[in-house]
């Protein structure tokens, strides 16, 4: 049976609070709490990157976390499968995905045979008609499996600090959560917040009925000022001179994603009315660019201003999401032109958003923390040209594999025994394993032994060796480990290999794809700033589960229901 080590480092990090004073600091900090708590989540914002141009960003943005706030800089998703939901959620709850449900950005329901998307919901339909997911265009192929346009929080299987905090001042706090992405805003939100995120049907922000049964006048409002209009026409642009980048002279690369009408090179034009690609394209590539993130943070201050948020001393919760970092990484890659340029402009616009903040509230009445859902691997094509190996893998062919065929005549199975692979599990044909009345324990260790053998697989466990404990104990079985929910996952986790990847999503084909637990998928920032954070750099191993712990906390709420981190002791000490 594996141990679960972590009981250690919570006993390390007592020891840490009652040395130093922690208990007298939170009780202090407690009596003067945060009229906001902000939770900025960049998506697929890898640890380093801030980092990477930290020479070229301006004042006020990522300068303000790291030079006014307490930086974690060895932080890390503990969990194997690096994707948005899974992420997202795990920021929110503090808890593993084993606890909260959100094991994949999509899973097999085994009662329907359906593939699910993880928080779509029929019972609460997008208010907005005709703004739902537009399968044949949307840009993020996991969109693509949802059967209805409905959405709510009701998959997470536990509390988020936002629910904690909400709880805890008997429902009065406000709480909201904005992110293109649906599943970026609604996980945030949590069960007792409200969520509104970006249709690219229709250009709109949009919500559910699980939040409100009509809009709010201001929200209809700003929608009827047509945000994206102003962009028709347009392109995007180098902030700068070319020559002033790090890949300014590598802006055109065959392995970068061509989108139809955007090109490989900058500028890359938004595109405009009698264009060949405008009426399918234009609001998708939007959030392709800085232009998704400026969008995301107009409606995140309209929302501020008309939801009085800070205006009373019952902390408020705010989560924004901002997307454009995970699309530009997968399509060009995160050492590209287009990646080093976008994080140049999201640092102005956190800078924006906290000279707002500043403006409306305060920033010694808030307090910040940014992480990210996920870091992101470099493209096979880039690594190549530095002398790694690098591939793209087709899990979705291993049916056909002569060792799979082998086991098929060795079972008797006439049709396929993998019957679907979505990532980060193969799914076993259990119709045509009872059919032929055989053990599903034994086909399943069989594929196991097989998959192992592959090229580019690094591991392969059934979900029945997982739930029986019967694996060695090494951190990379214990990160599966913390991604297992015996209700959801699939019947074998396959890790692929280091620097091998699959880039054919539902026939979209992209450059770089995340979720391994790999250190480039794990490795996140963690930052914390604002009312009562000193300055200072830690550089100890700390884990995305322990924010939403410390933040209740820090709040004087109780933790998240499913919660297993630990307090981030250093947010704690005086200024």
């Amino acid at each position: 049976m594996v141990r679960d080590l972590r009981w250690t480092s919570k006993l390390a990090a007592v020891l840490v609070i009652a040395s130093s004073g922690f208990v007298s600091n939170a009780n202090a900090q407690q009596s003067s709490k945060p009229k906001l708590i902000l939770q900025i989540t960049v998506d697929q914002l890898r640890g380093d990157l801030p980092w990477r141009y930290y020479d070229r960003l301006g004042e006020g943005g990522f300068r303000y976390l790291m030079e006014k706030g307490t930086v974690y800089r060895d932080a890390h998703h503990g969990h194997a499968n690096t994707e948005t939901i899974v992420g997202h959620t795990t920021l929110a709850t503090g808890a593993d995905p084993s606890a909260h449900g959100m094991i994949g950005n999509v899973w097999l329901d085994r009662t329907s045979g359906e593939l699910t998307y993880n928080i779509e919901d029929e019972r609460y339909p997008i208010l907005s008609e005709g703004a739902g997911v537009d399968k044949a265009n949307e840009i993020d192929p996991t969109q693509r499996t949802a059967r209805s346009d409905g959405r709510s929080p009701s998959r997470i299987a536990v509390s988020t600090f936002s629910d904690e905090l909400n709880l805890n001042h008997g429902g009065k706090s406000k709480i909201f959560g904005v992110s293109v992405k649906d599943r970026g805003a609604v996980s945030m939100a949590g069960h007792t917040g409200k969520a509104f995120w970006f249709s690219k049907k229709i250009g709109e922000f949009i919500t559910s009925k699980y939040y409100y049964d009509d809009y709010p006048d201001w929200v209809k409002t700003w929608n009827q000022k047509k945000p994206t209009s102003k962009y028709v026409g347009a392109s995007w642009e180098l902030m700068h001179d070319k020559s002033t980048y790090m890949f300014g002279d590598a802006d055109d690369r065959s392995y970068e994603t061509d989108m139809p009408g955007y090109g490989r090179v900058f500028p890359h034009p938004f595109g405009k009315p009698g264009d060949k690609y405008f009426d399918k394209l234009f609001t998708t590539l939007l959030t392709l660019s800085p232009a998704g993130d400026e969008i995301t943070l107009d409606f995140a201050k309209e929302l501020i201003k008309q939801e009085n948020i800070g205006d009373d001393d019952i902390p408020d919760y705010l989560s924004i999401s901002f997307s454009s970092t995970d699309y530009v990484g997968h399509i060009f890659g995160p050492s590209s032109l287009e990646s080093e340029d976008n994080i140049l402009q999201l640092d102005r616009t956190l800078a924006n958003l906290f000279k707002f903040i500043d403006s409306e509230i305060g920033l010694d009445n808030t307090l910040i923390v940014l992480s990210s859902d996920h870091g992101g691997p470099e493209t096979p094509g880039y690594l190549a040209e530095l002398g790694f190996e690098a591939a793209y893998i087709e899990p979705d062919k291993y049916d056909q594999t002569a060792a799979i065929k082998a086991l098929k005549t060795k079972f008797g199975i006439g049709k396929e025994l993998i019957s679907t692979y979505y990532h980060p599990y193969i799914y076993l044909n259990h119709e045509e394993i009872r059919k032929n009345g055989l053990d599903q324990a034994e086909v399943e260790n069989a594929v196991v032994e097989e998959l192992s053998r592959f090229d580019g697989v690094a591991l392969a466990i059934s979900s029945r060796a997982l739930e029986t404990g019967n694996f060695p104990d090494t951190p990379l079985l214990k990160s599966v480990l913390r991604n297992f929910n015996p209700k959801r996952s699939g019947d074998i986790y396959i890790v692929f290999a280091p620097n091998r990847f699959i880039n054919d999503f539902d026939g979209l084909i992209v450059a770089a794809t995340h979720g391994s637990p790999w250190r480039y998928d794990t490795f996140v920032p963690i930052m914390f700033a604002g009312k009562g954070i000193p300055a200072q750099h830690v550089n100890r191993r700390v884990e995305t589960v322990d924010i939403a712990l410390t933040l209740s906390l820090l709040a004087g709420a109780k933790p998240p229901s499913g919660s297993t981190g630990s307090a981030l002791v250093e947010v704690f000490q005086k200024p």
